[in-house]
């Protein structure tokens, strides 16, 4: 009888899919917002934060992952996702720099170690994502080396972005630069860290996941 059953139900599965496991990656340059937004989606949805953000840049240097989100969008729908922060992308990484932060030199060369490691584990990562959210600093020039790395990236893997442009809430933030430099996705304005347009990120969710 058992096994009867369990032929009944892999054929149903074959015959309508499995329930698909998105799983949403967090991706972008250092000190663009990556770990704050992961904290507001954390803490709207769960209740908790995920990581630790820092004005330090390659504070976040392993992949964290946090399953089972559920949102919710303004006509009722749900959509679940494993969040994946990663660690911020760099082209290079000098340890000079966090001796200039206040590090020891064996604490520096230690850190810039780390984050290596870490930014070639969020590049292996892409092979495991379903869809990438990049976020970038609003404030700043998008045509750098490192957001031109990214976006070439996923466009050879051919993975759904949507491109956040973060810190709309300070005076310099340009949303109109990032559109022009990446026409070829959707770009959302928002503060993480105050939830400034968080909703219409939410919304745009739905839409990317598709």
């Amino acid at each position: 009888m058992m096994k009867l059953f369990q032929r009944v139900s892999g054929f149903f599965s074959s015959l309508f899919g499995a329930k698909k496991q998105i799983k949403l990656g967090l991706y972008g340059p250092p000190n663009g917002g990556k770990t704050t937004l992961a904290n507001r989606i954390c803490e709207d949805w769960l209740g908790e934060e995920m990581g630790s953000a820092s004005a330090l840049a390659h504070e976040t240097r392993e992949i964290t992952v946090k399953e089972s989100i559920v949102i919710k969008n303004s006509d009722g729908r749900e959509l679940t996702f494993n969040l994946v922060d990663t660690p911020g992308i760099a082209t290079k990484i000098d340890y000079e720099e966090f001796i200039k932060a206040g590090m020891s030199d064996s604490e520096a060369k230690k850190r810039a170690k780390e984050a290596t490691k870490g930014v070639i584990d969020a590049i292996r990562w892409l092979d495991d994502v379903n869809t990438v959210i990049v976020v970038l600093d609003a404030t700043k020039d998008p045509y750098s080396q490192v957001n031109i790395t990214i976006v070439g990236n996923l466009e050879a893997r051919d993975i759904p972005v949507l491109i956040v442009a973060n810190k709309i809430d300070l005076k310099k933030a340009d949303i109109k630069r990032i559109e022009a430099a990446f026409p070829q996705y959707d770009v959302i304005g928002i503060s993480a860290k105050h939830g400034k347009n968080i909703e219409d990120f939410y919304n745009k969710l739905f839409e990317v996941t598709k």
